[in-house]
């Protein structure tokens, strides 16, 4: 048993502190307190400990409202109000850039806060136990936590988990997707035998049967839902992504657009576009527009939702595959690509096309410091960053980063 001041937060959510040299950290610390430890998982240089007791707590420290807050794993953060958990975020950004981008004092502005930092998910996995029953993955192991609410669902979403009675024993997984605007609802099906379950319903809810190859199999209803994000109305299919918080979707939009200051004479590209939602917004102040996504769902959601207007072209395929040959001239570039961040092979082929201006929509620091290093080796230079809280009560941090020639 160890007493350790915590004197940090690290990316991925838990406090540090140091002891003899090495770094321990620690799940649901946080950074101020004084707290007693127990060593978990010893690697040496580092160690991984249990949290047995807070013996002065921070200021900032909060009593968790969720039951199962510290063994469900999708929340990390609960423990700490809100406004402290806004200033550890834009600090895990500007500490991750400097560490990993090599960019120091990197011109990161505070964390823009969510309006809603409950019921705030559009869209939530759930993941049943060995006896049905629907839940998230622990905290520290793969087991699942079954759960009766989950304080991050939006309302349409905990009517709608409130109302399911199951008894299928070949779920492995549900999805739960909700328009928060349109008030449309969705039940996503992933199953051991890919065999749809039986299905009784006296609610508008539409139910997809998501198979092992990402095909989606219409069970009731239709195979997608609408939102409306910036006055647009955007169709999204079962296996298309869409950001999980529609608010702060908006918020997202609107610093992508102040970065990158079109006047309606430029080429844009938007990579990694999903269902449109940077490439259909900015269109209207735009020359032109090239959208390029992998999904052939995404894909065909973005055609759909950009019907009206003539300046938007969509190219299905891999970014690092369509890129290199991509012979237009770009002026400006969104790129927004999934958690693993870009492949080298992209960076090479966007610095390449020498565009103005990039901006970068990432959902972790840590690639998109290593991506940063790439870029500034590439001649670009960092103006902004602007972290968006995307997801509050979780480490995860959205940012919104400006480069420019």
């Amino acid at each position: 048993m160890l007493s350790l001041e915590l004197t940090g937060m690290a990316h991925g959510g838990d406090a540090l502190g140091r002891h003899e040299g090495r770094v321990i950290f620690v799940p649901y610390g946080i950074p101020g307190e004084n707290v007693r430890v127990e060593i978990k998982e010893d690697k040496g240089k580092w160690a991984r400990a249990h949290l047995v007791e807070v013996l002065a707590p921070s200021p900032h420290r909060v009593e968790p409202p969720c039951p199962y807050f510290g063994i469900c794993g999708g929340c990390q953060w609960q423990h700490i109000d809100y406004e402290a958990q806004l200033v550890y975020k834009h600090q895990i950004v500007k500490e991750q850039l400097r560490h990993l981008g090599g960019i120091g004092d990197a011109p990161v502005a505070p964390t823009l806060p969510s309006p809603d930092i409950w019921h705030y998910r559009n869209n939530v996995q759930l993941t049943a136990d060995p006896k049905g029953l629907l839940g998230f993955k622990a905290a520290l192991s793969k087991q699942v936590v079954p759960i009766e609410q989950c304080l991050l669902m939006h309302p349409l979403l905990d009517d709608l988990f409130s109302a399911l009675d199951l008894a299928f024993p070949g779920l492995e997984r549900m999805s739960l997707r909700a328009g928060t605007r349109s008030g449309e609802v969705m039940l996503i099906f992933e199953t051991v035998d890919e065999e749809p379950p039986e299905i009784e319903t006296d609610m508008p809810v539409s139910c997809v049967l998501l198979l092992k190859d990402g095909t989606p199999v219409n069970l009731i209803g239709r195979n997608h839902i609408t939102e409306v994000l910036c006055g647009r109305e955007f169709r999204i299919s079962a296996p298309s992504f869409f950001q999980v918080n529609t608010v702060q979707a908006e918020n997202l939009v609107q610093t992508v657009e102040t970065f990158l200051q079109l006047t309606g004479t430029e080429n844009l590209l938007d990579a990694y576009c999903g269902v449109g939602t940077f490439a259909l917004n900015l269109a209207p102040r735009a020359r032109r527009v090239i959208g390029i996504e992998e999904s052939p769902y995404a894909i065909a959601d973005a055609r759909v939702n950009s019907q009206e207007l003539s300046n938007v072209e969509f190219i299905e395929g891999q970014v690092e595959n369509v890129l290199p040959d991509l012979d237009e001239v770009i002026d400006a570039v969104v790129v927004d690509p999934p958690r693993q961040g870009c492949r080298p092979e992209v960076l090479q082929a966007l610095t390449k096309l020498q565009p103005e201006r990039i901006v970068y929509v990432s959902c972790d620091p840590a690639t998109l410091a290593r991506d940063a290093r790439h870029l500034a080796e590439a001649g670009y230079l960092l103006r902004q960053v602007q972290p968006v809280d995307m997801f509050p009560q979780t480490y995860h941090i959205e940012t919104v980063s400006l480069w420019s020639r």
